[in-house]
């Protein structure tokens, strides 16, 4: 509940689909989007189907222009490790993919669609972020990735779809849990170019994303009351906002606005560009290594900075919501398509919805279905909707006042109950200390004697572990006191008290350079590489000499068109100390253990020689 009026709501006897409609959401989409919410079939028959077999080569199971939606669901046997995927876009050769490539240039400027990352994309990084972004393009090489060829031939294949049926598609789907109506709006993207359209992580065929409003039964009405959008880096309570939290929550009447990644079509609340992050897949021993080293260097050295366990590399997802918006009133808005358990292409397929890469970390892989994942193990967030929020631990505002009152009782029951329960302890106890008090200088009780001094510490801790349970309860008696005061006044908790990882924009300060900075973040390393090869190729002698050198100043160099030049100093500076101090002890370690060893014998012989003046 809030303190403002609560939302007109909707009346709790209507059929699903006007409740989804209702509170459909409004999605402002990045200018240069190139794939927007679609129908699920008409891509089914766009597609192929195949299956992968381990040990084989992939089979085409069914060609592109037969499959169907019924077709996609009928049972077929396969062997154990194989899986089913669709392929929206077949192989291309060079002269296919250099067509496909023209072709989208010219649909870019035929429809002013071209993406401007603006400055400061590159230069926000940092030079470690950016080595990390480089190794990672590289890493696609050596595994399974979608080529951009065939992200150009997907919205060639999207657009010529919309031309011949332009629609916006949801799939939504209403469910009844916990007291709460959760209404989940399922949105299917033909392509997911995040990488080849936005400087993103990874390219895949289809996407699938999800936002939902959750809804209250008061008085025969259902009004909503919290909404929770997917999202990259953020999981649990962070992915919900409170229906009358104005700071992070807009809305357009009932409706709740979105601001769609562009190319990842992640849902945020705000519109800005964020800072996405990817952990770098390391082997558990460097793993371990970095974080003891991130651990040392934050704790041991006193150098600023987040602990961080597992290195990742930094990727921006733009959410700048200046491109197409749709949504009820909107210049685009909704078809909906009312979909469930018992909707054949849900609950049937469990293959994946795109291609199969074979990227063996998954980035690249089209993904599972709304009801199940790439392996074919059901989604939490389909049979799982309030836990997927962390709602499942909240009841609606209509019954919490009924759920807090009943706590309250419990608490001063058990508290009436220990006022008895911790005499009686007290008094167990004492007779326990007694008995053992008489046994003193029988030696024949020694065992017995040695029982019951094991029998009185747990009667100790039983007497402690009741006081601290009074205590405990208390306190939170008087917690729970003032939240139903506040219930009955109609004031709720703080909107942002459940968050524990706010999800906000990278701030403007952070996102704009000069450009002589960004020039520099886009040719810095390659000029590392060149720089190091040509230290290799003319100062072979010196070279390991000429390369920490040249490593400092190109450090320095980078520092200073970031404007951290006294940190950067700062950190060589401890770096150094670190190496010579390691240099010093392997050089002179024999007087090291000499002169530590004088300096102990003679601190002790002080001690002594005070212990004895006393």
């Amino acid at each position: 509940m809030s303190e403002a009026e609560p939302a007109a709501g909707i009346g709790a006897t209507v059929s699903d689909l006007e409740i989804l409609r209702a509170f459909e959401p409004v999605v402002r989409y990045t200018h240069g989007e190139r794939f927007f919410p679609m129908d699920v079939e008409p891509y089914v028959e766009a597609s192929s189907l195949w299956i992968y077999n381990p040990d084989e080569l992939d089979e085409e199971v069914i060609p592109e222009g037969s499959l169907t939606a019924d077709e996609l669901v009928v049972p077929r046997d396969a062997a154990f490790g194989s899986l089913f995927y669709l392929r929206f876009v077949g192989p291309l050769g060079l002269n296919a993919s250099a067509r496909a490539l023209g072709d989208v240039r010219k649909l870019a400027k035929e429809h002013d669609t071209s993406f401007h990352a603006g400055v400061g994309r590159l230069a926000r990084g940092g030079l470690l972020p950016r080595l990390g972004d480089s190794l990672f393009s590289l890493s696609l090489i050596f595994r399974g990735n979608v080529p951009g060829a065939t992200a150009a031939a997907a919205v060639l294949k999207y657009a010529a779809m919309q031309a011949q049926d332009e629609r916006y598609v949801y799939h939504g789907r209403v469910v009844r849990q916990g007291g709460w109506t959760i209404c989940q709006y399922w949105f299917f993207f033909a392509y997911n170019d995040w990488r080849s359209g936005f400087y993103g992580v990874n390219d895949h065929e289809s996407d699938w994303e999800m936002i939902s409003v959750y809804l209250y039964d008061d008085e025969d009405r259902l009004r909503p009351e919290w909404a929770a959008y997917a999202s990259h880096d953020f999981h649990g309570a962070d992915l919900r906002r409170r229906w009358d939290d104005r700071l992070d929550l807009e809305l357009v009447g009932d409706h709740p606005v979105v601001h769609a990644g562009a190319g990842s079509h992640a849902s945020y609340f705000k519109r800005g560009e964020y800072q996405a992050e990817v952990p770098i897949p390391l082997p558990p021993r460097v793993k371990g290594l970095a974080g003891s080293w991130s651990s040392f260097w934050r704790n041991t050295l006193g150098q600023g900075g987040a602990e961080v366990s597992t290195p990742r590399i930094p990727f921006i997802d733009f959410a700048r919501g200046d491109g197409l918006t749709v949504g009820p009133g909107q210049e685009k808005e909704w078809t909906p398509n009312l979909v469930s358990e018992g909707t054949p292409w849900v609950s049937r397929y469990r293959g994946m919805w795109g291609l199969f890469a074979r990227d063996p970390i998954s980035g690249e892989n089209a993904p599972g279905g709304p009801m199940y994942n790439r392996d074919g193990s059901p989604r939490p967030s389909w049979f799982d909707p309030l836990g997927f929020a962390e709602l499942d631990q909240v009841p609606p505002p209509t019954r919490e006042l009924e759920v807090l009152e009943s706590q309250i009782t419990q608490l001063e029951a058990r508290n009436a109950e220990l006022e008895r329960l911790i005499p009686e302890a007290v008094a167990e106890l004492q007779e326990t200390g007694s008995r053992l008090s008489g046994m003193t200088g029988s030696a024949h009780l020694g065992a017995q004697h040695e029982r019951g001094t094991q029998r009185l510490a747990e009667q100790v801790a039983h007497v402690n572990g009741l006081r601290v349970e009074r205590a405990d309860n208390e306190a939170l008696l008087e917690g729970l006191t003032r939240r139903v005061e506040r219930a009955r006044s109609g004031r709720a908790n703080q909107p942002h008290a459940h968050i524990r990882n706010p999800m906000e924009p990278v701030p403007v300060s952070q996102m704009r350079f000069n450009r002589a900075a960004e020039l520099w973040a886009a040719m810095s390393i390659s000029l590392l590489l060149v720089g190091i090869a040509a230290l290799v190729i003319w100062a072979p002698t010196n070279v390991w000499a000429a390369l920490i050198l040249f490593v400092i100043a190109f450090v320095l160099g980078e520092s200073v068109l970031r404007g951290t030049f006294v940190r950067t100093v700062n950190r060589i500076a401890v770096v150094l100390a670190l190496v010579a101090t390691i240099v010093l002890a392997a050089q002179f370690w024999k007087v090291a253990v000499i002169a530590l060893l004088l300096g102990f014998a003679a601190f002790l012989v002080l001690q002594r020689i005070r212990e004895i003046r006393a």
